[in-house]
């Protein structure tokens, strides 16, 4: 019996995917457990394996489309078996698709949009409706390509190529927001080349991230404080704990990196005001800290965020923060960790590559960011008259200057250095 193989939901706040790479052929013998095609959410991606042996009959959709999850999108079967059944659009009856439940079929976002003379209502995607209305395109004159008429990314790109709009103004912040990400394209596709060049098409995620860079940078009023902190404590723990780990009292490698974050949360509970989320005319204050955590991957920045960071020990925390960096390089990691809301608060370590400065940027709504950048010996006077080279840790804290004040973001600013040079467990 033909079984259809479904996009599935990384995560509940994960609505549709992107279709990546296809690594079995139509009429192609499939084994079960066989890597079928990957897939990917706005920062992770992910393959989907088969659950069943048999041929693959059908395919539904193309490397880039957007997908909506719980949508067929391919079919496994003998073969000369039938499979027009299961294509997006024809399954069940046209009354059994209008009561369809989130059980039942993949969650479609539909928003509502009264018309002058009756009301209609149009399927859209998220990313398809905040493309429209930065671009300026009319919604209501689109056919969409997606299933049931959904009308998805590559839709607004193509009609935004025969308007030119007035940019949308965001509301809450009062600035412009900036163009969201273009239609996905395939990874890595070469679009011209010559002797002493190529010109390569931009992977999905990294218009994901520019964007989002962007618009923080668009949406907010950003600015940096810098000052270092005396390293010697944190660098004494960090000795401490590599011993007891290499003779296995201890079961993880605590970092220093783990050992700031550990001081940056205590300074997050005396400074409540930094462990918020700007939203424009209201803020909204955390009772407890969801730290994010800025990973470098293979696919680009992602952040990763610890949820109740402040209720663990510093080897809890240690255990966490790895284990959110490994599923982020591996693109194994919730989605739903990935989102900006996740986190209360991000830390950006460049550190181990030998930034001396730097200005992080804020992962909007978050009111601020910190960078932790590498550890320099400078002169500093030890006692009185006596002066000597001491280990220096730069931090580099970006605000956004509507939620906070300067005076009280550098009071943040020095209480995290304070918790470094004092960090005691």
């Amino acid at each position: 019996m033909a079984i259809p193989v479904l996009m599935p939901r990384q995560g509940q706040s994960v609505e549709s995917c992107i279709l990546g790479q296809w690594y079995k052929s139509v009429g192609e013998e499939v084994s079960e457990g066989d890597i079928l095609f990957s897939y990917e959410t706005d920062k992770a991606s992910f393959e989907e394996e088969a659950k069943e042996s048999g041929v693959l009959l059908a395919t539904f959709f193309e490397e880039g489309d957007e997908i909506p999850v719980l949508a067929n999108v391919a079919v496994i079967g003998k073969a000369g078996e039938s499979f027009d059944e299961f294509a997006p659009g024809k399954e069940g009856t046209q009354e059994s698709e209008e009561k369809e439940t989130a059980e039942e079929a993949p969650k479609v976002i539909e928003f509502e949009m009264e018309e002058s003379e009756s009301g209609s209502r149009i399927r859209i995607s998220p990313l398809a409706k905040n493309m429209a209305e930065s671009m300026g395109v009319d919604i209501s004159t689109l056919k969409g390509s997606g299933p049931r008429g959904r009308i998805i990314a590559r839709d607004i790109e193509e009609a935004s190529k025969t308007t030119t709009p007035e940019p949308a103004v965001n509301t809450e912040t009062k600035a412009k927001p900036a163009p969201v990400a273009a239609a996905p394209s395939k990874p890595a596709v070469i679009l011209e080349s010559g002797s002493d060049f190529e010109v390569k098409s931009i992977p999905n995620i990294r218009k994901l991230i520019a964007n989002a860079m962007h618009q923080s940078l668009q949406n907010s009023a950003q600015l940096t404080h810098h000052m270092s902190a005396d390293a010697r404590q944190i660098m004494k723990l960090r000795k401490k704990f590599k011993k007891e780990y290499s003779e296995g009292t201890i079961k993880q490698n605590v970092t220093i990196n783990d050992l700031v974050c550990f001081a940056v949360i205590r300074a997050l509970e005396k400074f409540p005001q930094a462990n918020t989320h700007y939203l424009g005319d209201k803020m909204k204050w955390f009772k407890k800290v969801h730290l994010g955590l800025a990973v470098d991957t293979d696919r680009g920045l992602m952040v990763p965020a610890v949820q109740n960071a402040d209720d663990l020990s510093i080897t809890g925390l240690s255990y966490q923060l790895q284990q959110v960096a490994t599923q982020s390089r591996a693109g194994s990691i919730n989605p739903d960790l990935l989102s900006p809301e996740a986190a209360s608060f991000t830390v950006s370590n460049l550190g181990n590559y030998g930034v001396e400065m730097f200005t992080p940027v804020i992962n909007l709504p978050q009111t601020a960011i910190l960078g932790v950048c590498t550890i320099i010996p400078r002169p500093k006077e030890i006692e009185d008259g006596v002066y000597g080279f001491v280990p220096m840790m730069g931090l580099s804290l970006t605000y956004d200057h509507q939620a906070l004040d300067g005076g009280e973001a550098t009071l943040f600013l020095a209480e995290i250095k304070n918790q470094i040079e004092t960090l005691s467990l």
